[in-house]
C-alpha cells in the first residue's frame, strides 16, 4: 500500500520518479536518507531495480592496500570486485573500526567489503561473489571510478 505523506521516503510515487530520473540520467544508484529512514536503489547487473534499505556509514581509516601483480591477473580462478559508482573508497565503517576485509579473508556474496563515498553518502558494497580476498587493489581514501577493480576473489 502506497503511502500518502509528501515527505515519505518510502513513498510508491517518489520511488517511481526516483527510478525513471536513474534511467533518464543512466544513474546507477540513488541512496536517501531521511532522520531516522533510508533508501537505496540500485540498478543491477540483473536488469532490474532492486531496492535495499541501508544506514549511512562513516568514513574509514587508511588502511594498507595489497600490490597486484600482472601474473596473478592472468589467472582464471581469479575474479574482481568492481566499483559500482564514482566516488571515495573506503575500507572500513569509520576510522576506529577494522577493515571491511583483508587479504585472505573469506567472503560470501552479502559479505560488505568496503563503502564508497558518493556526495556525502557512504554506499555499502557488497562482494556479490564468493571465495577468498587475495588482493586490495586501491588505497584507503582513494578516489575511484565507475568498474574500477577494487578487489581480487579466488
Amino acid at each position: 500500500m502506497a503511502t500518502t505523506d509528501p515527505g515519505d521516503v518510502f513513498d510508491v510515487k517518489r520511488i517511481r520518479r526516483l527510478v525513471k530520473l536513474m534511467e533518464d540520467h543512466n544513474l546507477g544508484e540513488v541512496d536517501l536518507q531521511q532522520g531516522e529512514q533510508s533508501i537505496r536503489i540500485r540498478r543491477g547487473a540483473e536488469g532490474g531495480v532492486p531496492i535495499v534499505a541501508a544506514a549511512p556509514v562513516a568514513a574509514a581509516p587508511v588502511a594498507p592496500a595489497a600490490e597486484s601483480s600482472p601474473a596473478a591477473a592472468d589467472d582464471a580462478n581469479v575474479k574482481l570486485i568492481k566499483s559500482p559508482m564514482v566516488g571515495t573508497f573506503y575500507a572500513a565503517s569509520s576510522p576506529e573500526a577494522a577493515p571491511y576485509v583483508k587479504v585472505g579473508d573469506p567472503i560470501g556474496p552479502d559479505s560488505t567489503v568496503c563503502v564508497i563515498e558518493a556526495m556525502k553518502v557512504f554506499n555499502e558494497i557488497p562482494a556479490e561473489t564468493s571465495g577468498k580476498i587475495v588482493a586490495v587493489l586501491v588505497e584507503n581514501g582513494d578516489p575511484v571510478e565507475f568498474g574500477q577493480p577494487l578487489f581480487k576473489v579466488e
